[in-house]
């Protein structure tokens, strides 16, 4: 199974403060490269059979980085859509069936996400999210996010941090009345029907959504 790839990169990045003033987040670099090239590089380790990333913010010096790559864009203007929004708005680039999206601003050690998550996917899932445990959640501002049962289902509230990889049938979106949504509301649903699942990553994970995270997942990737 060769799945496409959703790149979540559109976002401001308000939370990097001075750093994202001319440049968008995911160009910023953590050792030696922008981020969404350590998130590009995960896609092509897993065999992503086309890799798809949203712009928005200062897209015209995100886009032609991502085409350089051979990555798809898919351009949110005037609005930003959110995670949800945005991921219905790719579809016609992602084709059918199941995709992994990936948060761009976030690093990792340890064995490719995606790659767990596409061998422990299975018909009848509606989403399989990676998680990592609070004490391997570097950069990690506030608790946990949710529980994992004996089963693999997840709930929500507990120590467990979802690490923004997953797989998730993508039709899901399509019925959500709002045209800006976060994709949260599909995994509240999938919940109360017994179909959100999850993995645990047996490495560490680092938060780069602000700007002490930089200095964090550099750290990290050194240990490593």
């Amino acid at each position: 199974m060769s799945l496409p790839l959703m790149i979540f990169a559109a976002g401001r990045g308000t939370r990097m403060l001075h750093l994202t003033q001319t440049r968008p987040k995911p160009m910023i670099e953590v050792a030696g490269r922008p981020l969404i090239d350590h998130a590009i590089a995960l896609g092509r380790d897993a065999g992503a059979g086309r890799i798809v990333a949203n712009a928005h913010y200062l897209h015209e010096r995100l886009a032609p980085h991502l085409r350089a790559q051979d990555v798809q864009v898919s351009l949110e203007w005037p609005d930003l859509l959110d995670t949800g929004g945005g991921l219905r708005l790719a579809r016609p680039l992602l084709g059918d069936g199941p995709v992994w999206t990936l948060n761009s601003d976030m690093l990792w050690t340890g064995p490719n996400p995606l790659r767990a998550l596409e061998a422990a996917w299975r018909p009848g899932m509606g989403a399989l999210m990676m998680t990592v445990p609070l004490d391997r959640a570097h950069g990690r501002k506030g608790g946990g996010d949710l529980s994992l049962d004996a089963k693999g289902r997840l709930s929500f509230g507990g120590d467990l941090v979802y690490a923004g990889a997953q797989i998730i049938d993508p039709t899901l979106v399509e019925d959500i009345p709002d045209r800006v949504f976060s994709i949260r509301e599909v995994w509240l649903r999938l919940a109360d029907e017994g179909r959100l699942f999850g993995l645990v990553h047996p490495g560490h994970w680092a938060d780069v959504g602000h700007p002490e995270g930089i200095a964090i997942a550099e750290d990290m990737l050194a240990r490593a």
